[in-house]
Formats: C-alpha cells, sequence, structure tokens
C-alpha cells in the first residue's frame, strides 16, 4: 500500500508542478485548446502578391531624369535618387529636369508615376 501513495502524491505534485509553470508562462496557454483552435474559421490572410491600395493623392516631386543600369531614376536637387516604375514615360526625359506626379513607396525609394512633364528652368 505504501508504493501506491507514494505515486499518487509524486504524480499529484508533477500535475500541481506543471499547472503552476503553465499559469506563470502565461498567454500560450490560457484558454487554449486544440479541439477549439480546429474549430475556429481560418483567418483570411491579405495576398502578398496583391499590391496595397494607397488611399493618398499623387504628390508631384521635381528632379532630373537619369538611367541608372538598365532603370531610370529621379534624382532631386537634394541629391536623393529615387527610382521611377515607368520606364517608357522616362525615357524622353533623359537628362532633361522633370515634374513626376505619382506615388512614393518609401521603404523601396520608388515612384509609381502617373505622368511626367519637363520642368521650366
Amino acid at each position: 500500500m505504501q508504493p501506491i501513495k507514494r505515486w499518487i502524491y509524486l504524480g499529484f505534485s508533477l500535475c500541481l508542478l506543471m499547472f503552476t509553470g503553465m499559469q506563470a508562462w502565461g498567454s500560450p496557454f490560457s484558454g487554449f485548446s486544440a479541439f477549439t483552435a480546429l474549430l475556429q474559421e481560418p483567418q483570411q490572410q491579405p495576398q502578398p502578391d496583391q499590391p496595397k491600395q494607397d488611399s493618398a493623392k499623387a504628390a508631384t516631386f521635381t528632379g532630373t531624369v537619369a538611367k541608372d543600369g538598365e532603370q531610370y531614376v529621379l534624382r532631386d536637387s537634394s541629391g536623393g535618387v529615387y527610382k521611377l516604375d515607368d520606364a517608357t514615360r522616362a525615357k524622353p526625359f533623359e537628362g532633361k529636369a522633370v515634374k513626376v506626379t505619382g506615388h512614393l513607396d518609401a521603404e523601396a525609394k520608388l515612384i509609381h508615376v502617373e505622368s511626367i512633364e519637363g520642368a521650366e528652368a
């Protein structure tokens, strides 16, 4: 009878230790069960290949169009360089001062061109 009491005491102690450890750990275990996770509807994630719609209005950038390898860029007066996403519109203005209207992707330093026109010197 003595070994049975010892195993029951040991099992109870281990369960209590696990329970207090889970409570101390916090959020990974609180309110989670594998069964409820299976019943939940999958959340829809935005598709990475879909471009984000920018609700901001287009801005105007001034500078000189230059060719950098196979891509055209806009060099502004402060020395900043921004890639232009439309080479067909930029090509006729290579080496000229221009006003570019479009949306700026600041992370990529890329201007999504809406229009390009020559700037008056």
